[in-house]
């Protein structure tokens, strides 16, 4: 099935009430037939609910989906995109291990891999997503995760994925891409050989800022690499807080699996089974929306490259773009509805963010309503110089998250705040 047909059908047969909507099983705990029943359940003995902290069936349904969507095997709700990114590298990853990422990222994810992984001992390596064969020389035997982005946030880059999945594979090293930007509309990294997948489902999933939540998909290719018993022991040797269990001796997804049992159930970012129905609400209409999004923010961005104020803009489907040959080869459909572009200083941005009258000033993206962010002095104010200039934020760069308004409202209001 195309993926429209997925997202509105995908992982959900209809209940014992014939419900044409996915039901809200809004509930921390679930009855068992008998205790040999409840034995059984948490012995993977048999399959079924137990408590919400690990599964629920709503969120079931929307992990089915979106792993559907993805082309992947299986799928891990989180309570955050950030958690999700957490639990990806901390599925693989202990004191001593080293991270491969991409200095072109989320700026969250960067503070995440650059200070609080590195107080628990696991070591970030990071390379220039324009010059791909530099992650080659950073990989070495303690090296877990190759980490980037589909489409970077603020800087709008597109990788060469061909290049970086090649070296992870001939390394024997998961891949992890951040696919939030794209969503599984316009890219599907797993598709191109990517292991594992991750979101914010908070941005374009729900597509109105709705709520909070994140996904982990693995693909069919991870259970190959974590035969590695070298690399990923703890995939190949009995979990002692789990009965003994070998994960990738069982028929599941081991990526997957092992991260619900161990990671969820100790560490608990589990979402709120109210947030997985608005995500699934989200699906239905996400392939329309992201046409739209991609649509507009295509127009405004050749608008911005005309104008005499603007020094560069950055979207990857714009000629003579820097991403223009990836964007081309690996999204399809769209390049999303996030740009961003520089103006002269620091303090020309700040006061064009504050000019706008139909642009948010927010830190959201994905949103239905059209966001403004001056990211120097909000989402990556913490990094330093050095930080900010590797992953592409210099001090007058504006991010735009391209709503659903019409687009020539939307040129109207730069047009006012450029000046």
């Amino acid at each position: 099935m195309r993926k429209e047909t997925l997202a509105l059908h995908a992982g959900y047969e209809k209940d014992c009430q014939n419900s044409m909507a996915v039901p809200i099983y809004m509930t921390t705990a679930y009855a068992f037939d008998s205790a040999e029943h409840a034995a059984d359940l948490f012995a993977l003995k048999e399959l079924g609910n137990i408590y919400t902290r690990i599964g629920n069936p709503t969120t079931d349904f929307l992990e089915k989906r979106y792993a559907a969507l993805e082309g992947g095997e299986a799928a891990l709700a989180t309570a955050s995109g950030m958690s999700a990114i957490t639990y990806a590298i901390l599925n693989l990853c202990e004191a001593g291990d080293n991270v491969v990422a991409s200095k072109q990222l989320y700026g969250g994810t960067i503070t995440l891999l650059t200070h609080t992984l590195k107080r628990y001992g696991i070591e970030v390596r990071m390379f220039d997503v324009h010059s791909p064969n530099e992650a080659e020389r950073l990989v070495d035997e303690r090296t877990k995760l190759l980490f980037f982005e589909t489409i970077s946030n603020p800087s709008i880059d597109v990788p060469n994925f061909g290049t970086l999945v090649d070296i992870a594979n001939e390394k024997g090293v998961i891949t992890v891409v951040d696919n939030t930007v794209a969503s599984p509309i316009l890219c599907n990294p797993i598709e191109l050989g990517v292991d594992v997948v991750v979101h914010s489902t908070s941005k374009y999933t729900t597509g109105q800022g709705l709520a909070l939540g994140g996904i982990i998909v693995e693909g069919g290719s991870a259970k190959e690499k974590l035969k590695d018993k070298k690399r990923y022991p703890q995939f190949n040797e009995p979990d002692a807080s789990y009965h003994g269990l070998v994960y990738n001796e069982t028929p599941f997804p081991p990526f997957v699996l092992r991260a619900r049992l161990s990671l969820l159930r100790d560490m608990g970012a589990a979402p709120s089974p109210f947030n997985s129905w608005l995500f699934i609400q989200g699906l239905e209409h996400l392939s329309l929306r992201m046409r739209q999004h991609s649509s507009s923010a295509l127009e405004i961005a050749k608008w911005l490259s005309s104008h005499p104020k603007v020094k560069k803009v950055n979207y990857p489907l714009l000629k003579g773009d820097k991403s223009f040959e990836n964007a081309s080869k690996y999204l399809k459909g769209g390049a999303s509805g996030l740009l961003s572009f520089e103006v002269e200083s620091f303090d020309e941005a700040k006061k064009i963010a504050n000019s706008v009258e139909l642009f948010s000033r927010v830190v959201n993206i994905g949103d239905s309503k059209s966001i403004i962010t001056h990211p120097a002095s909000t989402t990556h104010q913490q990094l330093t110089h050095e930080e900010l200039e590797a992953a592409g934020v210099t001090p007058g760069l504006i991010r735009l998250s391209i709503g659903l308004e019409a687009v020539e409202d939307l040129i109207e209001d730069l047009e006012r705040a450029l000046g």
